[in-house]
């Protein structure tokens, strides 16, 4: 009888073990993957959301290189003189430097809003470009007049634009950055979780092998005194 008793408690002890030795696996499986997600977000958050925030602020700046080759161009000091093809090739060295870093931006992991100003975006650069290249042709074909003109008309504007694109998309990094970081704050809070679990169990299987100890104790102090007498 007590043969079987001893048995049946072993038996319920075991399965107990095997079920804390389970949640220990899937709690260190849990564990691990937040660790990944977590640096995950850390990733994306460096090559996703912070270098892209500064190729925009280089776009802008070039932006704004464009706008004075274009003012001390069309308003230039008295003894400048005019020459048109150094003025096309800082256009175009600028304007390669705006493509390299518009193709790596979008290389990036882009939620749906970006994409949308991005579009817009291209298509104000594509625009602003367009004019650049009327103005050049009307400053050689027509002079400074006439493109001064079309400057204060359609110009002015076209660099506000860009600017006021750039920091939309500058909003939109910042909003998309602070839900990372809210995530990234989530799985910490998750590894406290997991790792007060993990102490939880490691009590209770300390309890288990004291309770084992001193059942095991008791049943050899029983069978002494029963072979004693």
């Amino acid at each position: 009888m007590k043969f079987g008793y001893s048995i049946k408690q072993k038996t319920k002890i075991a399965i107990l073990l095997f079920c804390i030795m389970g949640c220990t696996i899937l709690i260190r499986f849990l564990e691990d993957k937040s660790v990944k997600n977590m640096n995950n977000s850390f990733v994306s958050l460096y090559n996703d959301r912070l270098i892209p925030a500064t190729d925009l602020f280089y776009i802008a700046e070039y932006v704004d290189q464009k706008r004075l080759l274009l003012d001390n161009a069309l308003y230039p000091a008295v003894h400048d003189v005019f020459n048109g093809k150094k003025l096309k090739t800082g256009l175009n060295k600028i304007n390669g430097s705006i493509d390299s870093l518009i193709s790596g931006y979008e290389k990036t992991y882009l939620v749906k809003q970006e994409k949308e100003q991005m579009a817009n975006l291209k298509k104000i650069l594509w625009g602003n470009r367009m004019f650049e290249e009327k103005t050049l042709t009307t400053m050689e074909h027509e002079g400074l007049e006439r493109a001064r003109i079309a400057h204060e008309v359609f110009g002015r504007n076209a660099s506000s634009e860009i600017i006021q694109q750039l920091s939309e998309l500058m909003r939109i990094q910042r909003m998309v950055g602070q839900e990372l970081i809210k995530d990234t704050e989530f799985m910490v809070s998750g590894n406290k979780l997991y790792s007060s679990l993990q102490m939880v169990l490691a009590i209770v299987i300390g309890i288990l092998i004291v309770g084992i100890i001193f059942t095991s104790n008791v049943v050899k102090i029983k069978n002494e005194k029963f072979n004693l007498n």
